[in-house]
């Protein structure tokens, strides 16, 4: 009886065809769930943000070479990006209310990466606080889709993901400022904000993570087939948007001391790259939600070609012109593969979100040590043009990727009654939770 009552009256303003009432946007903004996410997000991924400002202190402490450092990003990230397919499908079935603790297990085992004796035990702790984040994001993202208005999905989820936008973003300069003060022992105040974020959501998700054990339910039975060629390309672009992003972001600290700068400059200019990312992003999906994502996706990967070249040419003040460049473009792309993703595997948000985290941020973390290795044998700077060559992949697989009215054609076939309660639970879990 609630599944007929569910069908029977999908109120008009959430069909993906009709344009959004002039004042939608504002009750995006208004979401108190969507922005409760998204502050969870920016905390368990300020955690990233603060690892790469840790690598100089690493280096000197353990004698490490450029390569060998980068184990350390492929540690933390590829455990995170490793375990989200299986978190993703966990959450589809089993829920979603203690995303808290994936944050609180981020940050309890973070804030112990300065105490440890050797280099191995750093691969291994931080490949413990990895699987905190591998947790955390399909949980998160798979909540968010229950709170995103059907109309206004580019937009919501562009502000969602913004928030660990930003928290990379803020990362670098807290990481700065706590070593300066404390050096390598700094890391133990990390504990502090991804603690009391933790205990915050653990009280606030639990309607949300009702109304998502509610919608699984009511959809589990017609669930349409997941399109492989399809998918394969939106992972791939992924993927090499990672590759890009972790390989830039990653060795700008390193790259910058070893010129003579200060911590204070570069962590500066890994903030720009990753603010400017986080405003492209929100404008990204605003835009998308008026014109074609794939479109938008192949422009954006075109022009960021010319700004990496830009970034490794020209280093010290320029930098900070071209990074802003290569934020609002090659790192923007994000939230929009994740839409795309997510319809796709239609009833499987969970899941398709860790797939294409997942896999798009294992590829991210398997390229700093090959960014490290070029590093070593021809000087960081090249090992900065050759992420314009990865970019460059990204402009050929965005030709390949469907449109709008393709995803609809491929998720059309059993799309009926499962659909039709997934869409109106999705719609009104969005007005309710503002």
């Amino acid at each position: 009886m609630s599944s007929q009552v569910a069908v029977a009256g999908p109120p008009p303003q959430v069909r993906p065809t009709d344009s959004p009432p002039a004042s939608g946007r504002l009750d995006v903004v208004r979401n108190r769930p969507l922005l409760t996410l998204m502050l969870g997000h920016l905390t368990v991924d300020m955690y990233a943000g603060v690892l790469p400002v840790l690598y100089p202190l690493l280096t000197e402490k353990f004698a490490l070479k450029l390569s060998t450092v980068g184990f350390v990003a492929l540690a933390y990230s590829g455990m995170a990006s490793l375990s989200q397919p299986l978190f993703g499908w966990i959450a589809d079935r089993r829920g979603t209310r203690l995303i808290g603790l994936c944050l609180m297990w981020t940050a309890a085992t973070f804030s112990v990466l300065g105490f440890v004796p050797n280099f191995g035990t750093v691969l291994l702790v931080a490949a413990l606080a990895g699987i905190g984040s591998g947790a955390y994001h399909p949980m998160g993202a798979l909540n968010a889709s229950a709170v995103i208005p059907e109309g206004q999905r580019n937009t919501a989820m562009s502000i969602y993901v913004t928030g660990g936008t930003l928290g990379i973003a803020i990362g670098p300069l807290i990481g700065a400022a706590l070593f300066a003060l404390l050096g390598i022992h700094g890391t133990v105040a990390m504990i502090v904000p991804g603690m009391a974020i933790a205990l915050w959501m653990l009280v606030e998700m639990r309607t949300i993570s009702k109304r998502l054990v509610r919608r699984s339910r009511q959809g589990a039975a017609a669930l349409p087939p997941i399109p492989v060629g399809p998918m394969a390309v939106v992972v791939g672009m992924m993927m090499l948007r990672a590759w890009t992003m972790f390989g830039i972001q990653s060795f700008i600290p390193t790259w910058y001391e070893n010129m003579g700068y200060h911590a204070s400059f570069y962590s500066s200019l890994a903030t720009v790259l990753l603010l400017t990312s986080a405003l492209g992003t929100v404008g990204s999906g605003s835009l998308a939600d008026r014109f074609s994502r794939r479109t938008l996706l192949m422009i954006s990967s075109f022009l960021s070609v010319p700004c990496i070249l830009l970034f490794a040419q020209f280093p010290g003040w320029p930098a900070f012109g071209s990074a802003a460049l290569i934020g609002l473009l090659a790192a923007s792309t994000g939230p929009l593969l994740l839409v795309i993703a997510q319809q796709l595997m239609a009833g499987r948000a969970g899941m398709a979100s860790g797939l294409i985290l997942g896999l798009g941020f294992v590829m991210g973390a398997i390229g700093v040590p090959i960014m490290g290795a070029i590093a070593d044998a021809h000087g960081i700077q090249n090992a900065m043009r050759f992420q314009a060559f990865v970019a460059a992949g990204a402009i050929v697989l965005a030709w390949f990727l469907p449109t709008e009215a393709r995803i609809r054609e491929l998720t059309a076939p059993q799309s009926g009654v499962g659909t039709a309660v997934g869409k109106t639970a999705v719609a009104g879990a969005g007005t309710d939770g503002d």
